[in-house]
């Protein structure tokens, strides 16, 4: 627990099962993100779609409450240090989407925003017999955009 970030999660009771926060698209592995990255913001001011927000000590961080990342390329257009770097047609990031217990379909209520909102169809529902249909999430087709997660009504759906 050496770094300010962790001695930060502590003090505020975030010391178990605390992950790093997602970092922008075409981002350095972690500790050469942390190494080229000044914080100085230019990424977040380019975002079209506001989701890169500053995150636990200053370091750019994506919140899908806020939207949905539509891989535009910005944030690398206007990083000044190499910390957000797209290389050929390497993916974005290994981020997936996960629907958790608090989904509602899964509690026999009716509910299908995550699927509408869902560009790649990664997100189907399959019937359940005498019930509500279930969704079901396939990770192939995710791409980790985060258009499931604000519209989400129970906050069911997260992306790591």
């Amino acid at each position: 627990m050496s770094s300010p970030s962790s001695r930060r999660n502590f003090l505020r009771g975030r010391v178990a099962t605390h992950r790093a926060e997602p970092h922008p698209p075409w981002a350095l592995a972690e500790r050469e993100f942390i190494a080229a990255c000044t914080r100085c913001g230019d990424c977040a001011r380019a975002c079209p779609t506001r989701i890169i927000r500053q995150g636990d000590g200053g370091y750019p961080t994506v919140d899908f409450a806020n939207g949905e990342c539509t891989f535009c390329g910005e944030c690398v257009a206007h990083c000044p240090t190499g910390a957000l770097l797209r290389q050929g047609n390497q993916p974005p990031w290994q981020l997936r989407a996960e629907i958790g217990e608090r989904c509602i379909a899964r509690q026999q209520v009716e509910c299908r925003i995550c699927g509408e909102m869902c560009e790649f169809a990664a997100i189907r529902f399959v019937p359940q017999p005498g019930g509500i249909a279930t969704p079901l999430l396939d990770g192939e087709r995710c791409t980790g955009c985060g258009a499931c997660v604000a519209p989400c009504p129970t906050t069911a759906i997260t992306v790591r």
